[in-house]
């Protein structure tokens, strides 16, 4: 699978919508994430969640990084339907500052993304390894913060990725939050049609 996403890389130029790139991430994301599980030993029943973050992951990296692809690879993966809608066009991409269509082009893709990194919140309570469940914990507080500047910044513009301090305070955040919930006994909140191994 992620052979097939490299092979993209070299012939895949530009994506024509969401589902286009959703389907980019099965191959370069997502079986990073089952492999992971896999070798943990954890159920099939945790791919749908792992899934979503791994693909909500991949879109934070194509947002943050959306101007140095395009300058260096002549790669774009935002959508091409996205960027007509907002009136925007593939060249401005090339600017050190996004202009308005653009930046609305830039900021709604945050927020289709949050919805999809949202799917995947209930992973690090449905993996039953500890240790792996504290790291999916602290990889989705992260991505939470990301998408959070990716809604309000300019990619094209400001900075985008976490400094040393806020990479510390949201590892710190997402390791008490899953340790407390695992101290607690809560659990994960499962979704419509998905069964969990007992």
């Amino acid at each position: 699978d992620v052979l097939i996403a490299f092979r993209m890389d070299v012939t895949k130029l530009r994506y024509e919508n969401w589902d286009e790139v959703i389907h980019y991430c099965r191959y370069s994301a997502m079986p990073v994430g089952r492999f992971m599980l896999d070798v943990h030993g954890e159920s099939t029943s945790t791919w749908a969640a792992s899934d979503a973050l791994c693909a909500g992951l991949q879109i934070n990296n194509h947002l943050q990084d959306c101007g140095k692809d395009f300058r260096e690879l002549n790669r774009v993966y935002l959508p091409r339907d996205a960027l007509a809608a907002s009136g925007a066009s593939v060249e401005q991409l090339g600017l050190t500052q996004s202009p308005p269509a653009m930046l609305a082009c830039l900021q709604a893709l945050a927020v289709r993304n949050a919805a999809l990194l949202d799917e995947g919140r209930s992973l690090s309570a449905e993996i039953r390894d500890f240790r792996l469940g504290v790291d999916v914990a602290v990889i989705q507080a992260y991505a939470d913060r990301i998408v959070r500047l990716l809604k309000v910044r300019d990619p094209l513009r400001e900075r985008v990725h976490l400094n040393k301090f806020e990479l510390l305070i949201f590892s710190l955040a997402g390791m008490i939050g899953e340790v407390g919930r695992r101290a607690i006994g809560r659990k994960a909140i499962s979704r419509p049609g998905t069964a969990h191994d007992a």
